[in-house]
């Protein structure tokens, strides 16, 4: 691992403890008051959707690498409902809330593509891998947020409408939630605006880029806050799985379907397993947030998965080194 990516994890770190001391000293309030939960309303109902918007209509369809985005979203997709079904309908899987299924997976299958990641694959790869990450990262947010929001809906609605004849009411409160949510409908909104190929004007776009640059400060001072609030609560052995699941399972099923399932060799490989192997994002929390479920878990899976990283990158480095 280079220097440059060892600061800027450390720079992750320190960040988060800010916002640790923050939470401690109560600088925003206390918990009755609950500013963490403030905070990642913020972000959620603001800056989040800020930047899945202008992402999605700055997107260049024609130009995207198509076989190498199957390549790494197949599996990937993959994994994360095999961790929804898993916690689904296994006995207690849902003793946690009706959406805990859904924030499980995605703390097992979001990566952190942009903090860890972008940095990463400049110092690894150069511009051509660079070019090749940043084209997953376009599609990342906007492809597992709005599978994992369905998810959660739909088991949401579910939970709030039980009985043989709540089918129809079922899927229209699923469909009501998905669509006025503040993951999907900027996605929506963006992929509408795209089509008209009129870009954004200058100052509707800086407004954005203002916007949209807030969500990773804001992120990691939550995921201290969060901790210096709620503590792990029992969450430690929970976290472990899925940043196991995260670090260890994840990039093996994207190499052996990449590799051996799409064909992909050489550089391309190379970035979809990196990106596969990153830690848990930070939108895992603000995810976890926004239906009030399992913070604790998210956020000691976050950090957990950042700290096993510095192991697990150079393992996953070595393994495709060997395979040329």
């Amino acid at each position: 691992m280079t220097v440059a990516i060892f600061y800027k994890l450390l720079a992750i770190f320190l960040t988060v403890g800010l916002g640790f001391a923050a939470g401690r000293m109560r600088w925003l309030g206390d918990l009755q008051q609950d500013p963490a939960r403030v905070l990642g309303n913020a972000a959620f109902y603001v800056f989040v959707p800020a930047l899945l918007f202008r992402t999605t209509v700055r997107l260049d369809f024609a130009a995207m690498p198509w076989p190498t985005v199957a390549a790494f979203f197949v599996p990937v997709l993959g994994m994360l409902v095999g961790v929804y079904a898993w916690q689904r309908w296994r006995p207690g899987g849902q003793t946690d809330g009706p959406a805990a299924p859904a924030v499980r997976a995605i703390g097992a299958s979001f990566g952190n593509s942009v903090q860890i990641g972008i940095p990463l694959a400049a110092a690894l790869f150069g511009e051509a891998g660079l070019g090749i990450h940043i084209a997953l990262v376009s599609l990342h947010a906007l492809v597992l947020l709005s599978v994992l929001t369905v998810l959660a809906e739909l088991d949401l609605a579910r939970a709030g409408a039980p009985g043989r004849g709540a089918l129809l009411q079922t899927l229209a409160l699923t469909a009501r939630n998905t669509l006025v949510h503040p993951v999907v409908l900027p996605v929506l909104a963006g992929l509408a605006w795209n089509a008209t190929g009129l870009g954004l004007h200058p100052v509707v776009d800086e407004t954005l880029v203002t916007l949209g640059s807030a969500v990773v400060p804001v992120c990691l001072v939550l995921i201290g806050m969060t901790l210096a609030y709620y503590g792990l609560q029992g969450r430690a052995a929970g976290a472990l799985r899925l940043s196991v699941l995260k670090l260890v399972l994840m990039p093996a099923a994207v190499l052996v379907v990449a590799h051996w399932g799409f064909g992909l060799s050489g550089l391309p490989l190379q970035v979809v397993v990196v990106m596969a192997a990153l830690p848990a994002g930070s939108n895992v929390l603000i995810f976890a947030q926004r239906y009030a479920t399992l913070e604790a878990e998210a956020t000691a899976t976050i950090v957990f998965s950042t700290l096993g990283f510095v192991a697990t990158a150079s393992a996953w480095l070595a393994v495709l080194s060997w395979l040329g």
